[in-house]
């Protein structure tokens, strides 16, 4: 039992250093996003939803363009042209929506924003396909519907596994092996 606790331990503190190393890369910034964000010319366009399917209808927001301002979208890069720019009900904020037409192809797009004031506003937007929903329609085999009666005959199996693995090693850890 000694054995499996040290195997357990050590690979707990390999996953917990891995980790440690891995978080400071995640929280690191480019220097040059953030002397890029010091422009005033330039703000950063909120989309909302940031990934979305072909039909969609996706809401952009900022406050590049001031209070009570206006301004001009440009999705012309999914092929759904241009939109118009509001001021929404909170302070400072201009909302716009497009449409995400659909033949558009998967991957990622750049939406922009022109405000009246001269300033710009610019934010991705992910586009996928529709995952697929139900079951294959190719035939009985399989494709019908899961069975409850054969899950729960395999964890069964899986559970009978696992407690006679256990039962063999604490017998083997006793040291009774029928000497």
């Amino acid at each position: 039992m000694r054995t499996l606790a040290r195997l357990f331990t050590g690979t707990a503190l390999t996953v917990a250093a891995i980790g440690a190393f891995a978080a400071p890369a995640a929280y690191a910034g480019n220097e040059n996003d953030r002397e890029n964000n010091n422009d005033h010319s330039f703000q950063s366009l909120e989309i909302y939803p940031s990934s979305a399917s072909p039909g969609t209808t996706v809401t952009v927001n900022t406050l590049a363009c001031g209070k009570h301002g206006r301004g001009i979208g440009d999705a012309n890069s999914l092929g759904a042209g241009d939109f118009k720019l509001e001021p929404s009900t909170h302070k400072e904020v201009v909302v716009g929506q497009f449409r995400v037409p659909e033949h558009v192809k998967p991957g990622t797009y750049g939406i922009s924003v022109a405000c009246d004031n001269g300033k710009t506003a610019r934010g991705d937007l992910t586009v996928k396909h529709r995952n697929p929903s139900g079951h294959v329609q190719t035939g009985v085999g399989g494709s019908i519907g899961p069975d409850s009666t054969q899950v729960t005959a395999g964890a069964a199996v899986l559970a009978a596994a696992a407690v006679g693995g256990v039962w063999l090693l604490r017998r083997r850890a006793s040291g009774a092996q029928g000497h």
